[in-house]
């Protein structure tokens, strides 16, 4: 019964997450609060492993999700899941598309999407920024504003961007470096 729920709700995020892997994470939160089967925590870890893994980010975070609820099966189903509305409404699409390309409707469609895909995108990246970024449990309990911020993972952040921007080496060297800082000031 859990394949059938996992293979239903990785579908659903399949077919509305439009605009890419993070456009996913909406999906995942809601599954995570309606399920139980994965914390916030889990999704931070699926994120940073999707994130440094070759491959597509949602299928990664798939599959990531499905093997911590139950196993290899679990992420196979997850993944199956997740990229068969894709493959559906390419199929569709690709052959209406041809015919109706120029189309004003067409034109609509995509000027609605767009949007869209921006917001859940952006939302997307709150809520990850919220979690990376704040320690919001260690303030309620303590109260104290400068237990809100996370400032080891501010700084990083920061220096990564910075680094992108300046310096525009390929993301895995920034990936590795944030581990290895990570690793660093663990120890």
């Amino acid at each position: 019964m859990i394949f059938l729920q996992l293979l239903f709700e990785f579908f659903k995020a399949g077919l509305f997450a439009v605009g890419g892997g993070l456009a996913t994470l909406p999906f995942l939160f809601d599954i995570s609060a309606k399920t139980g089967w994965f914390s916030t925590q889990d999704i931070m870890n699926l994120i940073a492993i999707s994130e440094s893994t070759p491959g597509p980010l949602g299928v990664n975070m798939a599959t990531y999700a499905g093997v911590v609820t139950t196993g290899v099966a679990g992420g196979l189903v997850a993944t199956i899941g997740l990229i068969l509305p894709s493959i559906v409404i390419i199929e569709i699409i690709a052959t209406i598309l041809e015919k109706f390309k120029n189309a004003k409707i067409v034109q609509a469609i995509f000027s609605g999407l767009r949007p869209a895909s921006t917001g859940l995108i952006t939302v997307a990246g709150l809520m990850v920024a919220k979690v990376a970024l704040l320690n919001i449990e260690l303030f309620s309990e303590t109260g104290k504003i400068t237990d809100l911020f996370s400032i080891f993972s501010i700084i990083l952040a920061v220096l990564i961007y910075a680094g992108l921007k300046k310096f525009k080496k390929h993301p895995v060297i920034y990936i590795a470096i944030a581990a290895a800082a990570g690793i660093l000031l663990q120890l």
